[in-house]
């Protein structure tokens, strides 16, 4: 839980705070890639570590990620510039791509579907939380104090999670030499960064049809086709191509896909675009905010009694329905937007993704083994991270391209618009993850069993 928590608040604490960072380091055009850079760094190192996971255990991977998360903190507080804040954020994105899905893995080897249940309404307790402390203090350090605290509170949270990790953990493996894949890693590591990189700049830095935006494009695609080549002949895969041909596997990295893509938009521009339009504060904006990680966890601690009692797929399609319904909402009220209005369907928004992102992972986890678990769970959130990142790209292109190189403060008409095309966005995304959860298989197939290889100490 507190592991999780370092993901949970940093996911909510920066967002309210990027009016204040601009302010102080400038760069406003830039301030998408805050968000891009972490996500891609996170998305690219998670197959990496899932695969690593499975072949010396979850601890040692968990710790790594602690470590380099607690790195990017301290680089993060330290930036003296735009440049370097994205540049130390990088880093933090490294640790977090360990940290995110190796606390899911390891709830998922200590605890059966029944089991689980239960124990998904403690982690969802964490982002309850996290939904508040995080955009709260936010605002706070923005308003009262400095933005720099937002990233310093990380690092009593990391010494805590490693000590507890460190004492109450023990796992049993069988320690047998792998070959890593690396290869792969650095076909897939490359090939993102392009297509991020010509996502974000292409229609800013250069114009589309240039040659720098069209090159990085198809350098982008040439890369991702030979790392699929690659997998397909690799002994041990960084991203198994068989969990590609499950239908519910399938299912599962749509549905992850399209809630990353939906959660960074809204998280992106929702807390700029109150404070620009409506003129409140960073602490309000963050509160508002707060409701759509707010009614995540609400719904997510209760999503196990609804899939034991109605199965993966109708939990789910419910989960899809409300997103749909919420996302539809906020672009009609961001025409003439309140904070009561934008509050409201972010908590639409969040309540569905609660019912339709943790049963879809839960199902996931609970169609494979242990040997293939961390695997399967690295690459839901590798689909997650991938769709922020790829997502935050194509907004902010997006808006940035609708701005025209205006200052939002100066032109807040004009950055109305842009925002509100880039909620339609949104709303596609949120199209795509009713289509994952109603590929979802109606009866879902479980190999789980009581937990024998990892459990707490006490």
């Amino acid at each position: 839980m507190v592991t999780t928590g370092l993901v949970a608040i940093d996911a909510t604490i920066l967002a309210t705070a990027v009016p204040t960072i601009v302010r102080e380091l400038g760069g406003f055009e830039s301030f998408p890639w805050l968000f891009s850079v972490y996500l891609l760094t996170q998305a690219v190192s998670v197959p990496i570590y899932s695969k690593l996971a499975d072949t010396v255990g979850r601890l040692p991977v968990v710790l790594v990620g602690i470590g380099l998360f607690l790195l990017g903190s301290v680089l993060c507080g330290l930036a003296w510039s735009m440049p370097a804040l994205i540049a130390a954020r990088a880093v933090q994105g490294l640790g977090a791509g360990a940290v995110q899905p190796m606390a899911i893995t390891i709830a998922g080897d200590i605890y059966t579907v029944a089991e689980r249940a239960k124990a998904q309404a403690y982690i969802a307790a964490v982002w309850a939380a996290s939904s508040v402390v995080g955009p709260t203090l936010g605002g706070v350090f923005s308003e009262y104090a400095s933005w720099r605290w937002i990233f310093w509170v990380n690092v009593p949270l990391c010494a805590w999670a490693a000590w507890l990790l460190v004492r109450h953990l023990r796992e049993d493996v069988a320690r047998v030499v792998h070959r890593i894949d690396w290869a792969g890693g650095a076909l897939l590591t490359v090939g993102l960064t392009l297509l991020v990189l010509a996502l974000l700049e292409g229609g800013h830095a250069w114009p589309w049809a240039s040659l720098p935006s069209i090159g990085s494009l198809s350098l982008a695609v040439v890369l991702l086709v030979a790392f699929v080549l690659v997998e397909r002949r690799a002994a041990e895969p960084v991203l198994p191509l068989w969990v590609f041909r499950r239908r519910l596997l399938v299912a599962a990295v749509l549905v992850a896909l399209s809630v990353g893509a939906v959660l960074v938009g809204l998280s992106s521009y929702i807390p700029t675009f109150l404070e620009v339009l409506l003129g409140v504060t960073p602490l309000v904006s963050g509160l508002t905010l707060a409701a759509l990680t707010l009614g995540w966890p609400i719904t997510a601690s209760q999503s196990g009694r609804l899939y034991l009692r109605y199965g993966f797929r109708a939990t789910a399609l419910t989960g899809a329905a409300l997103v749909l319904v919420g996302t539809v909402a906020l672009v009609v009220v961001s025409l003439r937007p309140t904070v009561v209005g934008v509050g409201l369907c972010c908590f639409v928004v969040g309540a569905g993704m609660g019912l339709a992102a943790s049963p879809t992972l839960i199902a996931a986890q609970a169609s494979v083994g242990w040997g293939d678990r961390g695997v399967v769970t690295g690459t839901n959130a590798f689909a997650r991270s991938l769709g922020s990142a790829v997502g935050v790209a194509l907004l902010g292109a997006l808006v940035n391209g609708l701005l025209r190189g205006a200052d939002a403060t100066q032109e807040p008409e004009r950055f109305q618009q842009a925002v509100t095309v880039a909620l339609v966005g949104v709303v596609l995304a949120a199209v795509a993850l009713a289509v994952g959860a109603a590929l979802i298989p109606r009866s879902t197939p479980t190999t789980d069993r009581p937990p024998d290889r990892a459990r707490p100490s006490d």
